[in-house]
């Protein structure tokens, strides 16, 4: 490897694809030069992975004791958020569009989880005597944006979305709308659009790095936007009259699953949450071919210079010692086998460090890429119910 700081000096920081062509020919004498052209990696990129060291990740921190820790965590978390908490800003929800479901009833439901706009939502409620346990559902990213809600959630009120609903379940769901099952089985569900899809968009995949850009121009971060909406809408759930307020949990697949780990980091909240095909070591994710060295859908979930400070998993970590289950799939071309392992072992080290081993379940399945099939809801089902009810261990 050439020297770091000779990397530095020659400022060579890598914009576009053509950029790194140029970049990568330029370097043809020098060990960066094997970085394929059009990676988006800067040559000296092995250099920047060697400084990192997450100096405030738990058992690195000079902070032992673990409630103190898990504060000045969250804080940092926080101020790299670029986005404030939104204090005192009312949820005015509006209730439309009543009808009744399989043994529950559908709403949709407006609120304000910032002072910027208004969000709309569907609100999933059983049948029966509350309050109930409840999820906030994540949708997923998918580079899909004409529906997000609805990914999760079966679109009573628009037939249009229903068919590429539809799709998307087939897709990834083994047909099932995993709000609608959740629902079924006896839990308030809150699936709400991230900004940019459903009613809040559709955004272009090849505009959100003008969006994520405009917005940090303007002091602010579509990532810490996404984050600190998500963290008030458990907030808004919990709440609920017809919810009980212990028993909350958070649960996505893909980027969904990012934002449920992420929601129960910053917000007490969530009780528990289930993450399906997100987690990863960040060193092990930028690696040249991964999806995320793209850019555009990467600004939906990065913080800048959080990195300088905590691991991916040490954010998830925050969390802990709450009951955490996460599922990856072996074949998922997103997330290095590597990235999870490592993921999985530095959050185990944190679970067990609190004598809560048992409340962390991690899994890698056979066979399985990205997807979130009808045997995997089945398990994150059946472990909801053990976490929120309390009537028996969890599983695994």
């Amino acid at each position: 490897m050439a020297d770091g700081r000779d990397a530095v000096g020659r400022r060579a920081f890598v914009t576009s694809a053509a950029t790194a062509a140029l970049l990568t020919g330029r370097a043809a004498g020098s060990a960066e030069a094997a970085e394929p052209a059009g990676s988006g990696l800067p040559p000296f990129h092995e250099v920047l992975k060697d400084e990192l060291d997450f100096p405030l990740a738990w058992g690195t921190s000079p902070v032992r004791d673990f409630g103190a820790w898990r504060r000045a965590a969250r804080a940092k978390v926080e101020e790299h958020l670029l986005v404030d908490r939104q204090r005192g800003v009312p949820y005015a929800p509006e209730f439309t569009g009543r009808a009744d479901g399989d043994g529950f009833t559908r709403e949709l439901v407006t609120v304000s989880l910032t002072r910027y706009e208004r969000v709309r939502g569907a609100l999933l409620t059983p049948h029966g005597t509350g309050p109930f346990p409840a999820v906030l559902l994540l949708h997923d990213h998918g580079a899909k944006f004409d529906i997000g809600k609805e990914k999760l959630v079966r679109p009573w009120y628009d037939d249009t979305r229903l068919a590429s609903a539809r799709a998307w379940a087939d897709r990834y769901f083994s047909g099932r709308f995993v709000g609608d099952e959740l629902a079924r089985r006896g839990h308030v569900v809150l699936c709400l659009d991230a900004p940019g899809w459903g009613d809040r968009g559709p955004v272009g995949y090849d505009q959100q790095q003008a969006l994520a850009s405009n917005l940090f121009h303007l002091g602010s971060s579509l990532a810490g936007l996404m984050a600190r909406e998500d963290a008030r809408a458990a907030a808004f759930l919990a709440g609920l009259d017809r919810v009980d307020a212990r028993r909350v949990a958070a649960a996505g697949f893909s980027m969904g699953a990012y934002r449920a780990w992420q929601t129960a980091a910053l917000s007490d909240h969530v009780a528990a949450a289930a993450s399906v095909c997100w987690m990863t070591g960040l060193k092990e994710m930028m690696v040249p071919g991964n999806n995320t060295l793209r850019g555009q859908s990467s600004y939906y979930m990065l913080h800048p210079g959080l990195a300088r400070h905590l691991d991916i998993p040490d954010v998830a970590s925050i969390a802990a010692p709450r009951p955490m289950y996460f599922l990856d799939g072996e074949h998922d071309t997103l997330f290095t086998a590597e990235g999870v392992r490592t993921a999985y072992g530095r959050m185990r080290a944190v679970w067990r460090s609190r004598h809560a081993g048992e409340r962390l379940r991690t899994e890698v399945w056979p066979g399985l890429g990205h997807v979130f099939t009808a045997p995997m809801q089945e398990e994150v089902f059946g472990w909801l119910d053990a976490v929120l009810t309390g009537d028996r261990r969890p599983p695994g």
